[in-house]
């Protein structure tokens, strides 16, 4: 199955599937306020412990992504003026192409997993992440249109031929960028480069991929403990070919071709000089990763601590931080 960037439909791909209900006209500020904070904070009743894999542990995971739902639309997003200083640093950087064709596949591969699921509740859950990734992609459509940012035509967004695969790939993709996405955002609010407007207008979408990699940690543990053995042997080998095939991806530095046949660089290190482009201090690598753990535990601070979190990268980063510091004090004493 082939969809081009505007057939995509959750209720059609995923069967039972019931699309959020949006509000309709502009809401007001109280309104607005009360969504973003029930988006950042919940805590289910009762302190007993929960036994990941559980149906209370699925039952949990699965509630908080319903009762966190952001109800914001799109098309009544505020975009402020631009001066021309900032206008240039949007457009030129160098994220929009794949930022729109990443939340292309990401909906699609959900939505093809979420159908393969047969447990009603979790395939909900899944089929709104897939929705809300579309809203993503919305978003940053508009964003582009609406400031005039040119974008190289999509390609069609195939159907995987193995959703769970894709849906690995995608969400620990999604752990490994938001974790550095979280920081980088930061970094841009405290510059006052961007307008405050345009960075809380972004703000609900980054929220959202928290409540996104919150959702995929905890039903990865949910899915593994009730695989039987041999299922449970292939499901291990699978993650860590995915992992194997991510890192590859992100070590390959190589440029590519965009529809016209001009060289350009694509943003898989985009993290590396980022924050280059979304502040004018002279922020050191050890700073910026400081920075990304600091925002990534903020974010995820308001969701019940039984809740798993994404430990991978952080537990990296924790890891390789003394390492950074160590030689940027030996750089600094040359």
């Amino acid at each position: 199955m082939t969809l081009q960037h505007e057939a995509f439909d959750t209720a059609t791909l995923v069967p039972g599937f019931h699309e959020p209900v949006l509000p309709t006209g502009e809401p007001d500020e109280a309104t607005i306020a009360a969504s973003e904070e029930r988006s950042r904070h919940w805590l289910s009743p009762g302190q007993e412990r929960i036994k990941y894999g559980s149906d209370a542990h699925k039952d949990m995971m699965c509630r908080m992504f319903e009762e966190t739902f952001n109800p914001y639309r799109p098309s009544v997003l505020k975009w402020p003026t631009l001066d021309d200083a900032a206008l240039h640093r949007i457009t030129s950087l160098p994220i929009w192409d794949i930022a729109v064709q990443t939340e292309g596949k990401a909906r699609l591969r959900m939505a093809a997993y979420a159908r393969t699921v047969a447990d009603a509740q979790m395939r909900n859950a899944l089929a709104q992440n897939a929705w809300e990734e579309n809203r993503h992609k919305e978003v940053l459509s508009k964003m582009v249109q609406h400031y005039g940012i040119a974008l190289v035509p999509e390609p069609p967004y195939e159907y995987p031929n193995d959703p769970e695969w894709a849906y690995l790939v995608t969400g620990y993709s999604e752990c490994i960028d938001s974790f550095f996405a979280f920081g980088l955002f930061k970094v841009a609010h405290d510059s006052g480069l961007f307008p405050p407007e345009l960075i809380d207008t972004f703000e609900p979408v980054m929220q959202e991929e928290c409540r996104h990699i919150l959702l995929f940690a905890n039903w990865v543990a949910w899915h593994r403990r009730n695989l039987h053995l041999f299922k449970r042997i292939a499901f291990e080998w699978k993650v860590l070919r995915v992992w194997f095939f991510l890192g590859m991806e992100r070590m390959d530095l190589a440029k590519s071709l965009d529809a016209d046949g001009n060289e350009h660089a694509q943003d898989n290190n985009f993290t590396v000089n980022g924050a280059q482009s979304v502040t004018e201090q002279d922020l050191s690598v050890a700073e910026l990763m400081a920075c990304c753990l600091s925002e990534n535990d903020r974010r995820f601070a308001g969701y019940d601590k039984r809740l798993l979190r994404p430990t991978t990268m952080p537990f990296m980063v924790r890891c390789a931080l003394p390492i950074l510091r160590f030689f940027e004090r030996r750089k600094k004493r040359k």
